[in-house]
This record gives C-alpha cells, structure tokens and sequence, in this order.
C-alpha cells in the first residue's frame, strides 16, 4: 500500500504542467507508467526522458527512485526515529522485515548504516561522473553536477533513467563513465546486508555467513560469465561493438554483462543485438542481484539455493549443504516457490503482451523479464506500447520489485509447524 501511494504521488506531480514539456503522448498513462518505473527502480519509458520531462519532471523522477531504492518501510521508520527519537515495536519489525537483518536488537543501527552507505555510494559516484562530464561533455559545472547526480542515483538504486535520449551509448566507450556506473550498480545490487558485513572490521573470509559467500561468489560468477558471453557474441558485430576501438570493446562488454543485472542502462542498442546476446540477457535478468538491495530478479541466493539443491540430489545427499552449513528445507522451499512465482509472473505477462502487441515472442519475453525483473532494458518497442501493454508492464514491474520480498517473508511468518506425520508416500517423478 505504501508503494501504491507513492506511486499515485508521483504520477500526480509529474502530470502537472510544470513536470512536462512534451506533447503527443497520453498524459495520465505516461505519468502512471514512469511513476511506476521509478518507483519500482526499473527504467522502462515510453518518453523519452531527456526531452519529455522537464529539469522539475526529471527531479520527480530521481526522488521517487531514491525512494523506491532505499524502500518506502525503511525511509518511513528513519524519518520516525528522526522525529521521535524512538520506535516502537510495530515499526522494528517492519524495518527488520525491510532491510533483512538478523539481529532485532540492531535495527537502529543498521537504518543508519543503511542510509550512511547509500549516501556514501552516490556521493562518490557522483563526484567522479560530474568531473567527467564537466571536461568532456557539458559546457557548465551546474549541468554536469545535475548529470553527475542523477546518473549517481540511478545506478545505485539499479534504476537505468538517463538524461540522455539514447540512455548511455554515446559514453560506450568512455571508462570514466561506464566504470563508475557500474561500480555503482554492483554496489547496489549487492544488497545491505552483504555490504554491511563487508564493511565490519575483522571480516574474515572465514567467518562469512552463508548468505554472504553465496551473494559475492554469485555476483563474480554471473558477472565474468555475463561479459565473457556479451563480448562472444557481439565482439565483430557491425551494429553494436563491431565500430570500436579494443578498449572500447572491452568498456562496452563491462557495461554488457554488469548492466542486465537489473541495472537498466544501455551502451549498445539490444535491438540490433544478437539473439544469443538476448538470451543470455534474459537469463541474467531474471536472477537479478543480491537480496534486500536494489536489483530485482528472483535474487542470487534464491537461485543458487536451487542449484545446490539440485546438485545435492543428483550426489544422493539427504541434507542441502553449502561452505560446511546445511540449509533448511523451509528455505529450500522458499527459494522453489519465488522461483516458481516469478516464472509464471513472466510466462502470464508474456503471454498477455502478444494479445496486445503484434511484436514477437523474442521482443515480447525480453520486455516481460525486463519488467519483472525490474531491470529497464528494452529491443526499442516499450515507446510503441498500446495503453493495455504499458498497464500489463506495470503490472510486472510492481510484482517483480515487491512480490518476491512479499511471498518470501509471508512465507516465513506462516511457518507453522505440524504436529504429527503422515504416511509417506513416493509418486512416480519423471
């Protein structure tokens, strides 16, 4: 309910005269569609930003990101500890539920630290993107500030809005602004819990938790595989790095395998990518970054749980164990079921965009895992969108940024233990 009132605010403020200078576009949808985007830390449009909106539109925009980011439960508990100095015990589970943490005693703490790292990241991002800007690109400091800041915010809360109508592929070889974006979109999709414990003093390798361990070794798997792929696939293409110069490839092949990561820029039009490139997108998308972060996708640890899972089974073992620890059946069971939701979430959407469009399957289940995943890439077809498609995505994008945290927390709070046994039977299985 939280997130459909800000949503509502948003779209609100950005209909509004001042917002917009644009025209030719359905006013109503396209504040809705691009509140829900930001909200949601998506970045999917259907105007382009750069243009449409106004510097008071596009400062909507980056707020209501910042607030999807940072989580509407959570800023609301910082602002109640602000004003009142205390919480109450309703407002500690809330946050505890909101930023994942392990101990109840530590939410206090850990809302700061949550909101110092935030700050942190976007500040340092900030800094080195407006210098950039400010040598090469824009002719004042006070509009490379404005750029430096916006794109700062947007990749560390994994949202993808530009201020650029072709997002970033005019910088898709410039280091000095695709590496720090990145940085900042890895930062962010790792989520507050692993930074938080990155940053403690005395963490050793050795006494990493488990969530830990799956969520960096994870993000450094999907990371290598995701750019070694992009760069395969799309190294002597004409229409996407074919033109580059090597180290401009290489720069671009970063962004290729880091952004899908549901961070949603683009430094390559994924209309003219190959159909592997796409795939391998699809799939990077819909696992998403690290839990209780800023990425989307049905997570890291979800999906590895399931691949050790499985792995487990195919050895014969009784007990899922990972780094010397057994996992629960209750969390394996979990993990089945968000992979499972999120699976069909697609699969519906998919199939409700090719009632409403005349685009492919490929287009069209790009778009839909782009939407659940929260993610924002898009083959070019979300600006030719009927109204009945763009609610269908809105749909997605609400489901895929608050759904998997919503299924899986009502899922741990209805744990209910049985008290007797059944009779144990084994259907037939394959």
């Amino acid at each position: 309910m939280a997130f459909l009132a800000v949503i509502i605010l948003g779209a609100g403020l950005l209909m509004l005269p001042a917002s917009r200078t644009g025209t030719g576009a359905d006013t109503v949808i396209t504040a809705f569609f691009t509140s829900v985007s930001a909200v949601c830390v998506t970045g999917l449009v259907t105007v382009d930003t750069a243009t449409f909106w106004t510097p008071f539109g596009q400062g909507i925009i980056l707020g209501l990101v910042q607030v999807g980011g940072f989580g509407i439960m959570t800023l609301a508990t910082l602002l109640a500890l602000l004003v009142r100095k205390s919480i109450g015990l309703r407002g500690q589970l809330v946050a505890q539920s909101e930023t994942h943490t392990l101990n109840f005693g530590d939410v206090r703490a850990v809302l700061f630290r949550v909101a110092r790292i935030m700050a942190a990241f976007e500040a340092a991002t900030a800094l080195v993107l407006t210098a950039r800007f400010w040598i090469a690109y824009d002719d004042n400091l006070a509009t490379a500030l404005w750029h430096g800041a916006f794109h700062a915010v947007s990749a560390f809360n994994n949202a993808g809005f530009g201020l650029y109508s072709d997002n970033l592929i005019g910088f898709a070889d410039d280091p000095w602004i695709i590496v720090p974006i990145c940085g900042a979109v890895i930062a962010g999709g790792l989520g507050f819990p692993v930074l938080i414990q990155l940053f403690r003093r005395n963490t050793r390798i050795k006494n990493w938790s488990v969530h830990l361990r799956l969520t960096i070794y994870g993000t450094i798997l999907l990371l290598v595989v995701g750019i070694s792929l992009f760069a395969a696939f799309e190294w002597n293409r004409p229409e996407t790095l074919g033109p580059l110069s090597l180290g401009g490839k290489v720069v671009a092949s970063l962004a290729g395998g880091v952004f899908p990561r549901t961070a949603g820029f683009n430094s390559i039009d994924y209309g003219a990518a190959s159909p592997d490139t796409l795939m391998v997108t699809n799939i990077l998308m819909f696992i998403g970054g690290g839990s209780a972060g800023t990425a989307g996708g049905i997570k890291i640890t979800t999906f590895l749980v399931l691949f050790f899972a499985i792995w487990n089974e195919i050895r014969g073992r009784d007990q899922v164990t990972i780094a010397h620890r057994s996992i629960s059946s209750s969390s394996q069971r979990q993990a089945l079921t968000v992979a499972l939701l999120g699976v069909a979430a697609v699969i519906s959407g998919t199939l409700l965009l090719l009632m409403f469009t005349h685009y492919s399957l490929e287009k069209v289940l790009f778009e839909s895992i782009s939407a659940f995943g929260t993610v924002g890439l898009s083959t070019g077809i979300t600006y030719n969108l009927a109204p009945g498609a763009q609610w269908v995505l809105m749909a997605l994008m609400f489901t895929g940024r608050i759904g998997t945290i919503t299924v899986a927390s009502s899922l741990a709070l209805s744990s209910r233990p049985r008290l007797y046994q059944l009779p144990e039977e084994r259907p037939i299985i394959g």
